[in-house]
């Protein structure tokens, strides 16, 4: 049987506030999903409020009715369970709209960052390719009636054009499968935590995703400790979403630093979570009781960063790619038009 599909992180955010906004209006889980299920426009949506609604007025509690859809995240589902426990359900829900829309955010920035430089990388294989199979031919003709040759890399272009014509279905099949090793790392799962975990660990990429777990970490400790949740357990389950090798390192050494008798601030400068300077905040946030509003100006700052940073590696991509194109197409033109210039102009 076919797992249901997990809500994306945008629908997460947008069930959470939702929802938030119906407990403070006094009004129940069931008879909330009954109005949701009015305002929402797709027939899967419509169905997911609907089972929601009818687990909940069979007299289960909020949390096992989402639990029940199998397209929550089990993150999700323990901290309304501790809302509804709490009694703070509504703030529990709230913090959570916040995470995911702060988590789509960063989302909606790497593929932004990512897609333009894709499309200019294609824009130049199909320029360059047009140039070799379809102008360079013309110019050998060319020199051909005028007795000449043409020049080594003109030559070696065009015998790389003749070569991917000859084996042009080959190229195709290989062609299909880069794109659908590329779905397959964009769409599922998998291929996305793969993608990660080498992001994660490429040296151009690494300290980005270090940032980015970093406010990962922040955002849910927050989260968590404005859950009522203790901070041994709201370690252990942040070290499921922060989908980051070496931060799943540095939790579980912090985890063994408080089992060793230290306090969180000392945890988590010995594990080397944070900086110094965020390091210093927390120290000083335990201190007054109030590590739940440092951890969320943290998280902010982490995302602000990431943010930053995201924008000045694209300011440097798009002119470089830009460049890179300009020169490769001007030196396949001039690889024949130099040459065709000083036979036209002999000839003269």
């Amino acid at each position: 049987m076919k797992s249901p599909k997990r809500l994306s992180n945008a629908e997460i955010s947008s069930f959470c506030r939702q929802t938030a906004l119906i407990i403070q209006a006094g009004i129940t889980p069931a008879e909330g999903m009954d109005i949701l299920v009015h305002d929402t426009v797709s027939k899967e949506g419509k169905e997911l409020l609907q089972q929601i609604g009818d687990t909940c007025r069979s007299g289960k509690y909020l949390h096992e009715a989402l639990a029940a859809t199998g397209v929550f995240p089990n993150y999700v589902v323990s901290l309304i369970a501790l809302g509804e426990e709490s009694g703070n359900l509504d703030s529990v829900l709230l913090s959570l709209a916040e995470y995911y829309e702060r988590e789509e955010n960063i989302a909606e920035s790497i593929k932004s960052a990512v897609t333009y430089p894709m499309i200019m990388i294609v824009m130049m294989f199909v320029v360059i390719l047009v140039l070799v199979l379809k102008v360079l031919p013309i110019f050998r003709q060319v020199f051909v009636q005028l007795g000449t040759e043409m020049s080594p890399l003109a030559q070696s272009l065009l015998n790389i054009g003749n070569t991917l014509s000859k084996y042009s279905i080959l190229f195709t099949i290989i062609l299909f499968l880069l794109i659908g090793i590329s779905l397959f790392l964009y769409k599922t799962p998998q291929g996305r935590k793969q993608m990660q975990h080498f992001l994660s660990h490429f040296s151009l990429t690494r300290s980005f995703y270090d940032k980015v777990a970093a406010g990962r970490f922040a955002s849910g400790m927050y989260l968590a400790f404005t859950s009522g949740m203790d901070t041994y357990q709201s370690l252990d389950m942040i070290s499921g979403i922060v989908e980051n090798d070496q931060m799943v390192k540095k939790i579980e050494l912090c985890k063994q630093e408080i089992e060793r008798s230290s306090n969180l601030p000392e945890a988590l400068a010995k594990s080397e979570i944070f900086s110094g300077l965020y390091s210093r905040m927390v120290a000083v946030g335990f201190r007054s009781g109030s590590t739940d509003i440092v951890m969320k100006q943290i998280a902010k700052s982490y995302e602000e960063e990431t943010d930053k940073q995201i924008a000045r590696i694209v300011s440097i991509i798009e002119p470089t790619l830009v460049i890179l194109l300009s020169l490769i197409v001007g030196i396949i033109l001039l690889s024949v038009m130099l040459p065709l210039m000083g036979i036209m102009s002999s000839i003269g």
